[in-house]
């Protein structure tokens, strides 16, 4: 791990945790010395005013020193952590202790069915397109067990279409020969036909796209609604097909491929 003393980021927020609840107790002296400092003044008590008031700038004291101490003690380089390996391998652990489906891929983080990146220089986390700032590992791992427990959300029907109207612009001028062939059209073309906009690739990436494309084919999903029926052509075993395919990891860990698309009259 990256830490000076090699605490865990779950161990590390422990104990600032418990640091800020001694401020906490330290601050609740000072307002209940200061309440006693305010009553001998309101009652004119000359007896109890100096001594209130040297309770009460103790109090002051002690609270300003625990603070340092709490703020010493949280002495995480975060840079390190975040940009290496640390905070990587902690929340995919306490993710897998919590009964989260969870793996890491080629720079990728899965979590059925979202797709998790780390921004380091952000301090957070997307899942998918939701900007996730609470980053201890065990709070995080609890809030993606929920997110998964949750009925997918994912619109078939309207991704079947948009593949469709892609495969159609693409052989505009062939579309009905195609359909009678059966005529494969790599993925990646369609996708890059569905980024064509400046800075569209980066808010809906390839990951994303063959994110979709699994959960459209595991959905059963293949019909249009003008009938046309889909076919999810996987790559060959040649390896020119291989590296122009699309990569997803299942819920099961499994790696899955697809290289192209087709559709068909029934």
């Amino acid at each position: 791990m990256e830490f000076k003393n090699s605490a865990s980021l779950e161990q590390s927020f422990a104990r600032t945790e418990s640091d800020a609840d001694a401020t906490l107790k330290a601050a609740t002296t000072v307002v209940s010395s200061v309440k006693k400092f305010r009553d001998a003044a309101k009652k004119g008590n000359l007896r109890e005013l100096r001594r209130t008031m040297e309770a009460a700038e103790q109090a002051l004291a002690a609270l300003r020193q625990q603070f340092t101490n709490a703020r010493d003690g949280w002495d995480l380089d975060e840079e390190s952590y975040f940009s290496g390996t640390g905070f990587l391998s902690e929340v995919l652990e306490a993710a897998r202790q919590a009964g989260v489906k969870i793996f890491e891929r080629y720079g990728m983080i899965y979590c059925y069915p979202f797709l998790i990146r780390i921004k380091p220089q952000d301090r957070t986390i997307m899942i998918d397109k939701i900007i996730e700032r609470r980053l201890r590992p065990s709070l995080l791992a609890k809030h993606l067990k929920e997110l998964q427990n949750k009925p997918v959300r994912f619109k078939s029907q309207a991704f079947l279409e948009c593949l469709f109207s892609a495969y159609s612009k693409i052989l505009s001028h062939e579309i009905n020969e195609a359909l009678e062939r059966h005529k494969v059209i790599k993925l990646l073309d369609i996708y890059q036909l569905l980024t064509l906009l400046p800075g569209q690739s980066r808010e809906y990436t390839a990951e994303e796209f063959a994110r979709d494309i699994y959960l459209l084919d595991r959905s059963g999903v293949a019909k249009t609604t003008n009938g046309l029926v889909l076919t999810l052509v996987p790559p060959s075993t040649a390896g020119k097909t291989q590296r122009r395919s699309l990569r997803v990891i299942t819920e099961e860990g499994q790696e899955k491929s697809y290289y192209g698309i087709s559709f068909k009259r029934p």
